[in-house]
């Protein structure tokens, strides 16, 4: 393929840390670079007072560009975006939402370029779990809909999301399957926890829950979970990483179940703390209810438990039996007292665990890492 001119566009921040789910766009971004294209990306930074946390690192390989994300900005994003999609070979957008997908879609009709759209989440249903404004939640709903009708090529994040493209008839041979994916060296069993485990006391074992504490995240089971573990052993901390919305619910949960000297939270971490947080962690869970938001779901947090290499206990929903394979168990959705079986399975034996942390480690490198799911997008944009 010849070196490509690649526009991309995320709506979100790509450097603070209450928007991690941008590291997608990121690590395709890198992977682009590295194999020879050219890139720039286009990203919305959130208001100074509401940024918090932002990331350690900056972005070095290829160019970041900030467009205001205020509503009334559209029409001065619209006119900034017309020399960069001229420029470009390619404009690859990520999500529905109208500050990227309005100039995009201009940028793409009125220079002619190719427009591809990479679908990772329901965006419907995430945003209807608490939806601020039904008539944006609509917007949403309409827009998943008529992107495909709009669009030259799409990537999709699941099989479930692939199905609802094909329902709205678009041709099978211009969907990417593009699972989330792992960035080897920053996620891999060398790390050490050690610090980790010092900073925040942890005791012998440590259960691990990475992830935004958004709306339709559910920390809370694995919460009920541990409570059930402390009955059996003492010797085993929960150790919670990720910040958001719902986070002072789940402490006030947390006290109520009387496990507010048990439960660790980090809030918010840096990205070169995540590595480690995992590090620390002798069973990392990813639980789940089943709904229409998770039966779309590749989360993030698998991906990152196989590339440290993780012994995994996930509830079975979306991708997440064939991204855990053989590299943990895989449980019921919304089943406590499943995780709190697996858990302790794990936790009592340590022949195991082993061998599902080795397993989880040749898992990633062989199907879910960002060299993979770049690879299929680029072959479905021409």
């Amino acid at each position: 393929m010849k070196k490509l001119n690649i526009l991309m566009i995320h709506p979100h921040d790509i450097y603070s840390a209450k928007e991690p789910w941008t590291i997608r766009i990121i690590e395709i971004a890198r992977i682009y670079k590295k194999i020879g294209h050219n890139v720039k990306l286009i990203y919305f930074p959130l208001p100074k007072k509401e940024r918090g946390k932002l990331k350690s690192e900056k972005i070095i390989e290829f160019e970041t560009i900030p467009f205001s994300r205020r509503s009334y900005h559209i029409f001065n994003n619209i006119f900034r975006i017309q020399k960069l999609a001229r420029w470009s070979d390619v404009i690859h957008v990520q999500k529905c939402f109208p500050n990227a997908v309005f100039p995009a879609l201009i940028g793409s009709l009125i220079h002619k370029k190719h427009l591809h759209y990479d679908w990772d989440d329901n965006e419907y249903e995430i945003y209807n779990f608490s939806a601020p404004s039904k008539l944006f939640g609509n917007y949403l709903g309409t827009m998943e809909k008529t992107m495909p009708k709009l669009v030259d090529s799409m990537s999709v994040a699941s099989y479930k999301l692939k199905e609802l493209a094909m329902e709205l008839k678009f041709p099978e041979k211009k969907i990417a399957m593009a699972h989330v994916g792992v960035n080897l060296n920053r996620f891999n069993p060398k790390k050490s926890g050690k610090e980790i485990r010092k900073k925040y006391k942890l005791r012998k074992k440590v259960v691990l829950y990475l992830g935004q504490l958004n709306g339709a995240q559910y920390a809370q089971l694995v919460i009920k979970s541990y409570k059930q573990i402390l009955i059996k052993r003492k010797d085993v901390s929960l150790l919670i990483v990720g910040g958001g919305s719902n986070l002072q619910d789940l402490k006030d949960f947390t006290k109520s179940q009387e496990l507010e000297k048990d439960v660790v939270f980090t809030g918010f971490v840096h990205d070169d703390e995540v590595p480690k947080c995992i590090a620390a962690a002798d069973v990392a869970v990813a639980s789940f209810e089943k709904n229409k938001i998770t039966e779309c779901k590749s989360p993030l947090k698998i991906v990152e438990y196989l590339g440290s290499g993780k012994a995994i206990v996930a509830s079975d929903v979306g991708e997440v039996k064939r991204m855990v394979g053989d590299s943990g168990f895989v449980v019921e959705p919304g089943n406590v007292e499943e995780i709190t079986k697996k858990v302790m399975h794990l936790l009592d034996d340590e022949i195991l665990r082993k061998q599902f942390e080795k397993n989880a480690r040749i898992h990633a490198i062989k199907k879910f890492n960002w060299d993979i799911t770049a690879k299929n997008i680029l072959d479905v944009y021409f």
